[in-house]
């Protein structure tokens, strides 16, 4: 007994210990994370790592005392029941229980982390909350990604272990006023230290630590995520989804910036073409050779023989990105002009702010509108958002009559589910504006039976069902191109968020977010290649500047279409802010600036040129800092419309 006296007859030497315990487990985890995701954090040195693993021991802290909290209570009980077989029972599973929730929350971003490129956050539980196939999925993941697996189950088994290597004893006072008074004592020393654990610190100027502050333990913004873990994520930005309003500028200056009120330029009567926006899931634009043409040397075919085939018709850019990494991000963006910057404006306290959607503008013009998503109705809310922006009907899985079309886990295959699209836009009235968003590009990137070995595989399990979407869609189009309608009808098709990445090129903050833009009209002569910035909260302004649309509208994008204004692009992960712009991308985290790269001539970011060109850093601060204050402004104002002036 005098070997371990410390811990085996001390409570609150026992106390230290398990807190320890959670410690190592979660610096395991951090470790098991960097690994399973090791080509995602290229350029990682030794002493970089070992930064990372001294910084995240801030974040472990904090993290611990919160999930442990009653756990604390229950050990610091200043009388003799603390040392009860019961009660110690008791505590124990309270620590397994809550702790090995913990780990597991770890083990499943190890995974997440690859979709989204951010520790997960409090929105994660909103994301999922409508899928209806939540069990099935769960069940999948765990098979699928097994390594993960395992070592969460590892990891449970150390706790345990290393949990019941030391076990308090009740010890015998010869003194037991003492003994109670310093017991007592040290309750507050305890809170105290909770306190400082949990704010990251004692200074009174510093506010608890944030996932922000992962940023100063790293080299490139990227490598926060490693820095942090998951639990400390979701604490940290539960219940933190108000806006905040900032005044960086005054309003003049502000417009000046940044005015997303879209006054008509064009004098030309409106044409009422038909609309069909086609969203593809997961569709980065890494996977579309005619879209990399320098790609492996030149080399790189892709996996899209389809697309590539309509590019040399259509007009595409340079640079194309998303404004965010979810599909519940990409729906707004594309179809009302609205991004999701920190929260996804789809579960955000705003969502039932007025706006002036895609289809209710076209509306206006006496569109009939209709949006196609083949999961099961009320996935990721969409059908709601739907209704919102003013289509007039939904078509999900429940309006599709043969189910033995579904996949079981995500919805309607794509190519029965685009033919079913074909035929219901044959059936509408013109002029017509119509979106859908495919689902067969999902875990578990399988392809229907009848295709297995038809579609190229690669690195990433993905592109062989994009290659199965491509086809898909080119059964569509061979469908609808003798439809009457065909030849007045402008086409969009885009991503809702990238992927997992093959090349390095595509492994950071700018291409992780690369999507496809693409116009085509048939006969049109939207053709080429723009040297412009294209995102997805410029496509609505785009499309309705290219009918001639003759009311005001609010949109947070751009007409691309418009070489007199310089183009630009912005999305958000987490709390880290991306503006794309002159081929730089600037990365800030709460407002101020940690990262400048330029993406045309170094593809990989390594080199942060923050503070190397004053004139354009400041420029493009202003312009990311109007962005925000506009974007904050006018959902906390419900100023999302164009309000008539009284008469």
């Amino acid at each position: 007994m005098t070997k371990n006296w410390l811990l085996s007859s001390n409570i609150f030497g026992v106390l230290a210990y398990r807190i320890l315990i959670v410690m190592l487990l979660f610096t395991l985890c951090r470790i098991g994370f960097y690994i399973f995701n090791l080509q995602m954090f290229p350029g990682v040195t030794t002493g970089q790592f070992i930064k990372i693993l001294w910084g995240g021991v801030v974040f472990d802290v904090s993290a611990a005392v919160y999930i442990n909290s009653l756990f604390l209570v229950l050990h610091i009980v200043p009388f003799d029941i603390r040392y009860n077989n019961v009660y110690q029972s008791v505590m124990k599973y309270i620590y397994f229980v809550t702790n090995g929730i913990a780990i597991a929350m770890n083990g499943m971003d190890f995974v997440y982390y690859r979709f989204v490129y951010k520790r997960a956050t409090a929105d994660v539980f909103s994301t999922f909350s409508n899928e209806s196939n939540l069990t099935k999925l769960f069940f999948r993941f765990l098979t699928d990604y097994w390594p993960a697996t395992l070592f969460t189950i590892f990891l449970w088994f150390l706790m345990v272990y290393l949990y019941n290597r030391i076990k308090p004893e009740k010890p015998s006072p010869s003194n037991k006023i003492a003994y109670y008074s310093i017991n007592i004592l040290m309750i507050p020393v305890v809170i105290a230290l909770v306190i400082g654990a949990a704010r990251g610190g004692y200074k009174h100027s510093t506010r608890p630590i944030t996932i922000s502050n992962a940023a100063r333990y790293v080299e490139n913004p990227r490598d926060v995520a490693i820095v942090l873990n998951t639990p400390f994520s979701i604490f940290r930005t539960y219940g933190k989804k108000v806006l905040t309003r900032y005044e960086f500028f005054d309003d003049v200056r502000l417009k000046e910036l940044y005015n997303p009120h879209h006054i008509p330029l064009s004098k030309e009567p409106f044409r009422n073409d038909n609309v069909i926006v086609i969203i593809l899931e997961s569709y980065a634009r890494e996977y579309i050779g005619g879209l990399n043409p320098d790609l492996e040397g030149g080399n790189y075919e892709g996996y899209t023989p389809f697309i590539d085939s309509l590019l040399g018709i259509s007009l595409t850019f340079d640079v194309s990105v998303a404004n965010g990494k979810k599909s519940i991000d990409a729906m707004p963006s594309i179809l009302a002009s609205i991004p999701s910057l920190e929260t996804p404006y789809i579960i955000s306290h705003y969502a039932n702010n007025q706006i002036n959607g895609f289809p209710e503008l076209l509306k206006r013009k006496g569109y009939y509108t209709a949006f196609f998503h083949g999961a099961p109705n009320g996935s990721m809310g969409f059908d709601s958002f739907a209704k919102m922006i003013g289509f007039d009907d939904y078509f999900g899985l429940d309006q599709y009559q043969d189910k033995d079309d579904f996949d079981g886990m995500w919805g309607v295959w794509d190519e029965p589910f685009f033919n079913f699209f074909a035929g219901k836009l044959n059936s509408f009235r013109q002029p017509f504006m119509a979106s859908i968003f495919s689902v067969s590009s999902h875990h578990p990137f399988e392809v229907p039976e009848k295709y297995k070995g038809k579609f190229r595989k690669g690195a990433a399990p993905i592109v062989e069902v994009v290659g199965y979407t491509d086809y898909a869609l080119k059964m569509f189009f061979n469908e609808v191109s003798s439809s009457p309608w065909f030849a007045n009808t402008l086409f969009v098709i885009t991503a809702d968020h990238t992927n997992e990445s093959i090349h390095k090129e595509f492994q950071n903050d700018f291409g992780s977010y690369s999507i496809p833009v693409i116009f085509y009209k048939p006969g049109g002569d939207l053709k080429g290649v723009k040297k412009k910035i294209a995102q997805q909260v410029d496509i609505m302004p785009t499309v309705l500047n290219y009918l001639n649309y003759d009311e005001d509208f609010i949109a947070f994008g751009n007409n691309l279409l418009d070489d007199a204004n310089e183009s630009f692009g912005f999305n958000t992960n987490g709390s880290n802010y991306h503006l794309y712009m002159r081929d730089h991308i600037l990365e800030m985290i709460d407002r101020k600036a940690i990262g400048l790269f330029n993406f045309k001539s170094d593809i990989f970011l390594e080199k942060n040129l923050l503070g190397s060109d004053p004139e354009l850093q400041n420029l493009m601060e202003d312009k990311l800092k109007a962005i925000i204050q506009t974007y904050n402004s006018r959902l906390l104002d419900n100023n999302m419309t164009v309000r008539k002036p009284n008469n």
